[in-house]
C-alpha cells in the first residue's frame, strides 16, 4: 500500500469498572494486570508494523505516556467527551502531519488477544480495505458466548460473498439482553471491538453528518477547544458508525476480550491457585478451600475464599471492592458514588 499506517492507540480513560486498581490517578492503561508490561505497552507492541504511532491521551495522563510508549508520539485531546470527538480531533491533527493521506488504525489500549501475529495481520488487511473503499471499517469479533455486555455488528451477508474478506454493515446493535444476544450470535454477528480503519478524509467527511459536525467546523478554523465546547460527550459508534453510508466490517479471528471488567480479566488469565480451585487469580496469594469460579485481584495481601463461588474480591492500597463476578459492568456506580463523595 502507498499511504502511510498510522496507529492511533486511545489511552484517555480510567477504566472505572476496574475500581479499585484503577483510580482518578492510575487508569487501568498503565497497570499490568497478570502480565509483566502495562496493558499500553503490550497493545503498542501490536501495532509496531504501523509507519508511526501515536497515542491519544487526556493532559493528566501525557507526562506518564512516555514511559509506558516511549516510541510513540503523544496527541492530547482538549477534553474528555467519549470516543467521538476524540477520534474526530485525532483525524484532524494526524492529517496535517503527512504529505500523503494516511491510513489510521484506531484501537483502545486495554484488549487481549491471544495471537500478536495474526491481530497485527488483520490490521494492516483493514488499513488496505480502508483505502480501496475510502469507508470507515470496523473489525468485528466472531463471538464465543452471548455476551451482554458488549456491542454487535451486524453485516449484509451477501455482501461477503462478493467482496471477499469483508462486507458492508446492515446494522449495530448496543449491549443487547440475553436473549437477543443469543440470536445475534446465531445470525453470524460479530462482537463490536472498537477497533476502527479510516482515512482522515473519510471520518471526517462522514461526521459532517452527525452530531459531532459543530467540531468539525471548529476544526476548520483552527480553534478545537470551541468545537469541543459545542459537541456533547459521545461514543464514535453511536455518532457516526452508526448513521455512516459507507461502514464495512472484517472479520478479526483471533480470541479477543475487551479488559474493561474484573471478569473479563479473569476470564482471559484463566489461573488458579491449585489445580481445582476454579479462581482466577489477578494478583496476590490465594487460599481457595471448596470455592468456584471466583476472580482475585488483591497485590498486597493473602485472601482466603471459604465456600463461596463467583465473587470479585479486589484489594489495593486501602480500598477492598467484593462484588458478584456477573455485576462486574455494575462497579461504574460504586465509583459514581465515591465521585459524588470526592472519593475517588
Amino acid at each position: 500500500m502507498d499511504r502511510p499506517i498510522v496507529a492511533c492507540v486511545l489511552a484517555g480513560g480510567i477504566g472505572s469498572r476496574l475500581y479499585p486498581a484503577s483510580r482518578s490517578d492510575r487508569p487501568k492503561q498503565f497497570l499490568a494486570l497478570g502480565g509483566e508490561r502495562s496493558l499500553l505497552s503490550r497493545t503498542m507492541d501490536r501495532t509496531a508494523f504501523a509507519d508511526e504511532r501515536y497515542v491519544l491521551t487526556r493532559d493528566s495522563f501525557a507526562d506518564d505516556i512516555h514511559e509506558h510508549a516511549p516510541e510513540a508520539g503523544v496527541l492530547v485531546e482538549p477534553d474528555g467527551k467519549d470516543t467521538g470527538p476524540a477520534l474526530v480531533y485525532a483525524a484532524w491533527r494526524l492529517r496535517e502531519r503527512f504529505d500523503r493521506e494516511p491510513v489510521l488504525l484506531c484501537l483502545p489500549s486495554d484488549h487481549h488477544v491471544d495471537d500478536d501475529a495474526a491481530f497485527a495481520a488483520r490490521l494492516e488487511r483493514a488499513a488496505e480495505i480502508a483505502a480501496e473503499t475510502d469507508g470507515l471499517v470496523t473489525l468485528g469479533v466472531e463471538p464465543t458466548r452471548p455476551a451482554t455486555g458488549y456491542g454487535y455488528i451486524v453485516p449484509e451477508r451477501s455482501e461477503f460473498g462478493e467482496r471477499g474478506d469483508f462486507g458492508v454493515v446492515d446494522r449495530f446493535t448496543e449491549k443487547p439482553d440475553r436473549d437477543d444476544a443469543t440470536g445475534l450470535l446465531e445470525s453470524g454477528a460479530y462482537w463490536n471491538a472498537g477497533i476502527f480503519a479510516w482515512t482522515p478524509g473519510a471520518l471526517l467527511r462522514e461526521a459532517r453528518n452527525s452530531p459531532l459536525e459543530p467540531l468539525v467546523d471548529a476544526l476548520e478554523d483552527g480553534d478545537p477547544e470551541r468545537g469541543f465546547d459545542a459537541v456533547d460527550p459521545v461514543s464514535v459508534d453511536y455518532a457516526i458508525m452508526e448513521r455512516a453510508t459507507d461502514a464495512f466490517v472484517t472479520p478479526l479471528s483471533v480470541e479477543w476480550d475487551d479488559l474493561g471488567t474484573w471478569d473479563a480479566v479473569g476470564r482471559a488469565l484463566e489461573t488458579s491457585t491449585d489445580d481445582d480451585a476454579g479462581t482466577d487469580t489477578v494478583a496476590g496469594d490465594v487460599l481457595s478451600i471448596d470455592a468456584a469460579d471466583n476472580v482475585v485481584a488483591a497485590p498486597d495481601s493473602h485472601v482466603s475464599l471459604l465456600e463461596v463461588d463467583e465473587l470479585i474480591v479486589a484489594a489495593f492500597d486501602d480500598r477492598i471492592l467484593v462484588a458478584p463476578r456477573g455485576a462486574s459492568q455494575r462497579v461504574r456506580a460504586v465509583v459514581d458514588r465515591l465521585r459524588k463523595r470526592d472519593a475517588f
